[in-house]
């Protein structure tokens, strides 16, 4: 039986803070460089009062410490696609891609744009995999490990080639990263994909359905699938002709946003 405490709230944080974070982090990767110190010291600050939460919650089996839980990890997130989206921790190559290349010298010239992100995500969701080990409230580990795995498929889909790779809230100091992206296509990979993460959503699914109505088993396997559903949102947004500004231009500048909103009328005389 769907109970508001157990299933519908759940869900519903999670797509409010989903929208309402990655706005403000949009806004404040795509602000004057100049900011970006004092956005790198907030979001270290949001990172460690994250984790800080997750290691509050660990040994708490309530519904409250799972929310707390889930927040944490969110927070530690955030703190990663700050340092990311300002350059601070994104990689040793900062080039576009060279014309032409191909094969593995192209995965890895696009490896080293990301690499130092990369390492700084998986050390992350180690540490909090062993920190919360045989621990009884686990999913900040959880929630933070599904978010890696979830940006690391779309990130090997766009690098494959996706139909739609538009990404607005992308800074304009990090627009080479474009340059590494795919050919427009749907191929196999994105595909299987989207069918696995929306199959390990509806898993998710079954197992808060099956808890104690109200409990914080059913809470915490909500907030998973939402998150797992959300992200199965995302892959097929890369599918669809989507674009993220759509839903994100309130937190660009005006001027990046008034570009947004004129793209698909551009497109649709271009193609006339």
């Amino acid at each position: 039986m769907v109970s508001w405490q157990g299933h519908i709230l759940p869900v519903l944080v999670t797509v409010a803070i989903w929208f309402l974070a990655t706005g403000l982090i949009a806004w404040l990767d795509n602000r004057q460089r100049e900011t970006f110190p004092r956005s790198l010291m907030l979001g270290a600050g949001i990172g460690l009062a994250g984790l800080a939460a997750i290691l509050a919650a660990l040994h708490w089996v309530s519904i409250w410490a799972v929310y707390l839980s889930f927040l944490g990890a969110l927070m530690v997130w955030s703190w990663h696609e700050i340092a990311f989206l300002t350059g601070a921790a994104a990689g040793p190559r900062r080039e576009p891609c060279p014309p032409g290349l191909q094969g593995w010298a192209r995965f890895s010239h696009a490896s080293a744009t990301v690499i130092y992100h990369e390492i700084a995500l998986a050390l992350t969701a180690l540490m909090l995999i062993s920190l919360s080990w045989m621990a009884p409230n686990q999913i900040g580990a959880m929630t933070f490990a599904l978010l890696y795995v979830l940006r690391l498929s779309a990130k090997l889909n766009i690098f494959a080639g996706v139909p739609n790779s538009a990404t607005d809230i992308l800074p304009a100091h990090l627009s080479y990263l474009k340059s590494y992206y795919g050919p427009k296509r749907l191929g196999a990979g994105l595909l299987i994909s989207i069918g696995t993460i929306a199959a390990f959503a509806a898993w998710l699914g079954t197992l808060a359905m099956a808890a104690p109505a109200g409990s914080a088993e059913a809470v915490g396997a909500s907030l998973l699938f939402a998150l797992a559903a959300l992200g199965a949102l995302e892959h097929m947004f890369l599918a669809l002709p989507f674009r993220d500004g759509a839903l994100w231009g309130w937190a660009l500048p005006k001027t990046r946003a008034s570009a947004i909103a004129a793209a698909p009328k551009l497109m649709l005389e271009e193609e006339s």
